[in-house]
């Protein structure tokens, strides 16, 4: 048997599970832990007997580990090892390594939370941080803690690049155990730097041909996703013209099975393979014959929108320790060499290690199973705790599909959802069609949506119509060649969806063949993304959820005002998104099998042409307007509330404000700010603008009973309803601490501008000969401000210190104003001068 790295641990190991129930594994790349590791622990006594589960982030590397592990037993899939995959399986009666995908783990962990039967629990590739492995680790912990004494269930967690201490720490100080890396070096090759926009495929192409010249052996490239790799084998197979000892090699989760074995397995004698994978191939699939990897840099990855609450594919610079993964690859059997089409400067400015999915992720899938496991996320143990924000969303959503309730505990058909191995949305979509007695369509249609889309070249190879998948579905052996795989793959997830439902009895539709009913099916599933055409024919809609979505290019669909969308998303500094799935709506159905998406409300609002408050009673679907009618009488509470929210929208200024009124506000204001900064308290009341909006009930509504039309709003007694917020004797007050007028040596009495902090006198100079100090106001807790006016009124000074500027500043002052103005008097003195407001004194 070949030595690997991993096998110089395997003692440490077995000695850490045999004293302690949680281990933590780091393994690099080409150490061999996914294939020693499992059997390397099959006959060890504290598992007398029982089963190892082995979990892994997909559905291709659980299948090859399990068939690479069989073979260093000289078995078969199906005897001592097995798997368990989603649309497949093969486990027998003598089974004791079973690898299962995550999913399958969490929803075992609910049919039986104890894990009878298990004694191990191997969680592969952890630094993934898949959703599924975070919830299938917490599920465990917790399900230990309640359920299983002895014999002990035992937690294994290994990876490639693990942050090991955090997890053990989060394990209880869980002993690590590190293996030495791969066992040849690779080389690395670095590119020029990769410029944001440009064109991948070129440079792919250019560098898989320059890597084919310079080095033996074949070739693994790394390529964000599909599209990406079905451009590049365009390209290299028209570069590589008639060079039939070079393999091109496709390698992603949804080819089918003949398709990925020969991406994985050698290269016939004599020939070369290039494989062009997606991160699928990053960790767990040991690749044969590679010994050059070519790695774009970037992954696409799944981010959820709390603000829209929709999930697109975001194209994102790799991590360095991505990086370091894909590089691995090239030195699993031999020394290779790596190229990598970033600079090493790039390369230091990539992010330490991957984010968590759970931090970024839809968590309605999450939200339902914590619901049926019966707790709230703090009650578990998580290495990133679920964001409040998205599960708060989450658990809206169930709420409306019906499979919470308000108080957030778990309905009868919330529970059914659960049971079904699918997005609460589709598994909702599956338990409403089978009770409406379309099982059959529900089943295809969901599982057309649980898969990438069947039609060739997606919309823009023939239009974002559901009802075109479905004849493709239908069509079977006779779809187009680059669909047959797709469509068997989807059929087989129908079938599979068949044996799953509830064999209940259904209702009776008259017209179960009707094209309407595939609307409704796609409306139980996204009621919030139910669409309204703004425009007859136009390709703009608007969605129940609010937002906006568009039509890239023409579609048959713009033809209908109602849809519903399946699917949609949109690219970085685009406003609106692009609809790539849908299918047309009858909103007749509304009033049938739709109805529990329809409210009705009565609502007022202003007419914002003719001023006039108007009323209708509007039957809607989430934001959008199904019908309207007029109501003749006005409830007085609703016109109450439009009234109120009309001034909201509009602000405080469609009232009738006066400058007077404007200055007793601010004049209030003060005192209440000098009483809070000295005492903290103030019996002054708060009059800005912002709490009279916010308690407009309770000084504005009463007086609102003959407001019917905008202008009326003009003929309130605004004074009047202000005034009597302020109790008695606080009015007297007002006038004592803050008045209107100040009295200045000349005899004038000048206003105070209170609209400025502090308020401001703006006074003529002459009117203040004789005047020591600034005037005071608030009891003499508030100095003004004084504007000193030239006599044109103009400022010549702003001071809060007026024995400052007599001592300092008004003879330089003075000069000025006397060569301006000659015929005022100017005294030497202004202390002992008299203060005028004329030109001179009077004799």
């Amino acid at each position: 048997m070949l030595s690997l790295p991993i096998d110089s641990v395997l003692p440490e190991l077995r000695a850490a599970l045999a004293t302690r129930h949680e281990v933590v594994l780091e393994a690099p790349p080409g150490a061999g832990k996914t294939t020693r590791v499992p059997l390397a622990l099959l006959d060890e006594p504290w598992l007398a007997g029982q089963r190892i589960l082995m979990l892994e982030p997909r559905r291709l590397a659980a299948r090859a580990a399990a068939e690479r592990l069989a073979s260093e037993l000289g078995e078969q899939v199906g005897e001592t090892v097995g798997y368990r995959i989603r649309l497949d399986s093969k486990v027998g009666p003598r089974t004791r390594i079973e690898v299962v995908t995550e999913g399958i783990l969490a929803r075992r962990l609910q049919d039986d939370p104890a894990l009878d039967g298990v004694g191990l629990v191997i969680f592969d590739e952890f630094h993934e941080r898949s959703l599924d492995a975070d919830l299938a680790l917490a599920l465990c912990l917790n399900g230990r803690e309640l359920l299983r004494d002895e014999p002990p269930l035992k937690l294994l967690l290994m990876s490639a690049t693990l942050e090991g201490e955090r997890l053990s720490a989060l394990l209880g100080d869980a002993p690590v155990v590190r293996s030495a890396g791969r066992m040849f070096p690779v080389a690395t090759q670095w590119g020029a730097p990769l410029q944001p926009g440009a064109a991948l495929e070129p440079r792919v192409v250019q560098t898989v041909l320059q890597a084919l010249g310079e080095q033996p052996g074949s070739l693994l490239v790394f390529l964000p996703g599909q599209a990406e790799i079905r451009r590049v084998h365009e390209r290299l197979a028209e570069a590589l013209g008639e060079q039939v000892e070079i393999l091109l090699c496709p390698l992603h989760g949804e080819l089918d099975l003949a398709a990925q074995r020969a991406a994985i397995e050698p290269a016939p004698a004599g020939r070369r393979k290039v494989v062009l994978a997606t991160n699928i191939a990053e960790t767990s699939l040991t690749i044969d014959g590679v010994r050059v990897v070519v790695d774009a840099g970037l992954a696409r990855v799944p981010r959820f929108d709390p603000g829209s609450g929709m999930t697109r594919l975001v194209t994102q610079r790799i991590s360095r320790a991505s990086a370091t993964q894909r590089a691995g690859r090239a030195g699993r059997l031999q020394p290779g060499v790596c190229y990598r089409l970033w600079s090493q400067a790039q390369h230091e400015q990539l992010v330490a290690y991957d984010s968590a999915e759970i931090l970024q992720a839809d968590l309605a899938g999450l939200a339902l199973q914590l619901a049926r496991w019966g707790v709230a996320p703090a009650e578990l143990a998580w290495l990133d705790v679920p964001p409040a924000a998205a599960y708060a969303q989450a658990q809206d959503l169930l709420v409306r599909l019906g499979a919470l309730d308000q108080r957030g505990v778990l309905t009868a058909h919330g529970q059914a959802m659960s049971g079904l191995p699918a997005h609460p949305r589709l598994a909702h979509l599956l338990l409403r069609g089978q009770a409406l007695g379309l099982g059959g369509l529900a089943c295809d249609v969901a599982a057309l949506l649980g898969e990438r889309d069947i039609q060739p070249g997606g919309p823009r190879g023939g239009g974002a119509d559901l009802h075109s998948r479905l004849a493709l579905l239908g069509a079977g052996e006779r779809a187009p060649r680059g669909a047959q795989g797709a469509v068997q793959r989807v059929r087989q997830l129908a079938r599979q969806f068949r044996n799953l439902l509830p064999k209940t009895a259904a209702k009776a539709l008259a017209d179960p063949e009707h094209p309407r009913w595939l609307g409704a099916l796609l409306a139980f599933a996204y009621p919030d993304r139910i669409a309204q055409q703004r425009r007859p024919g136009g390709g703009d809609y608007r969605l129940a959820n609010g937002r906006a979505a568009q039509f890239a290019e023409p579609d048959a669909l713009m033809k209908h005002a109602w849809l519903v969308i399946a699917d949609l998303g949109s690219r970085q500094g685009q406003r609106e998104e692009r609809i790539y799935l849908a299918a047309d709506l009858d909103p007749e159905l509304f009033d049938s099998v739709l109805a529990e998406q329809l409210s009705s409300r009565e609502e007022l609002d202003w007419d914002e042409r003719e001023g006039v408050l108007r009323a209708e009673r509007q039957r809607r679907v989430g934001e959008l307007v199904l019908s309207r009618v007029s109501l003749a009488e006005l409830d007085e509470a609703a016109r109450a509330r439009a009234l109120l929210g009309l001034v909201r929208r509009k602000g405080l200024e469609l009232l009738p404000w006066t400058p007077q009124l404007r200055q007793w506000q601010a004049r209030v204001a003060l005192l209440r700010r000098l009483d809070l900064a000295a005492q903290g308290r103030s019996d002054w009341p708060d009059v800005s603008d912002a709490a009279l909006l916010a308690s407009l009930e309770d000084w504005l509504l009463p007086y609102l009973g003959k407001v019917s039309r905008l202008s009326h709003f003009a003929n309130l007694d605004l004074p009047g309803m202000l005034q009597v917020l302020l109790p008695w004797p606080l009015p007297q007050r007002l006038d004592e601490l803050a008045p209107q007028q100040l009295a200045v040596p000349s005899g004038s009495r000048i206003a105070i501008d209170y609209s400025e902090a502090p308020p401001v006198l703006a006074v003529r100079l002459q009117e203040l000969f004789g005047l020591a100090a600034t005037p005071r106001i608030a009891g003499g807790r508030q100095s003004v401000k004084l504007h000193l006016l030239s006599p044109a009124r103009r400022p010549v000074q702003v001071t809060q210190d007026l024995a400052s500027f007599w001592a300092n500043t008004y003879a330089e002052v003075k000069k000025d104003l006397k060569g301006r103005y000659p015929k005022h008097y100017w005294p030497d003195d202004p202390l002992i001068a008299e203060p005028t407001a004329r030109a001179k004194p009077r004799r």
